[in-house]
């Protein structure tokens, strides 16, 4: 039996597809789940509630992984790169707060970690950054339809317009960290 302890991150780069598309492709990681947090609204949120802008949700994945394969630094640093960190509540043609670039941190350490990390991406972008950073509240799990959606719908225009350039991007930038 393992005695693995695993670790979760939380983050939200505009549409949980593409977040969720890219972290599937890292060594290291055991399980992406597509969701919802940072909001306030009352009671488990549907997708039509987050689209509209009012529950004050992000779309986010919750990464579950292994440290003593990645780090959640590294983590932090191919979620930084492989969205546009640098825009407010937009990504792409993905607008609303619903889309905004956050880090919700599960501990101190990890809020800690962060905030070094957020420093370091201020330097390779000539823009500010603007990624939110803020302690995870209640993370809802996104309808099932949402989960594995790039592996499930990959020829769907969507995938092949706006997450096939995200997975490139991910594969030049760290190809080190991919699984073979």
């Amino acid at each position: 039996m393992s005695n693995i302890k695993m670790e979760t991150a939380t983050v939200g780069g505009g549409c949980f597809w593409c977040t969720e598309a890219v972290f599937q492709e890292v060594k290291g990681v055991h399980k992406v789940i597509s969701g919802y947090t940072g909001g306030s609204a009352p009671g488990r949120p549907t997708y039509r509630e987050i689209c509209s802008g009012l529950t004050g949700h992000a779309e986010v994945v919750q990464i579950t992984f292994d440290p003593s394969i990645i780090s959640y630094e590294d983590i932090l640093i191919i979620f930084m790169t492989t969205h546009d960190p640098t825009t407010l509540n937009r990504q792409g043609a993905d607008t609303g707060t619903q889309y905004r670039s956050v880090i919700y941190y599960h501990n101190d350490e990890q809020q800690k970690k962060a905030k070094i990390i957020l420093g370091e991406m201020e330097t390779i972008y000539e823009k500010p950054i603007v990624t939110e950073l803020s302690p995870l509240g209640i993370f809802y799990d996104a309808e099932d339809y949402h989960q594995d959606y790039y592996k499930n719908n990959t020829d769907q225009g969507y995938c092949q317009v706006v997450i096939n350039p995200k997975l490139a991007k991910l594969r030049k930038l760290h190809a080190d960290k991919l699984i073979n």
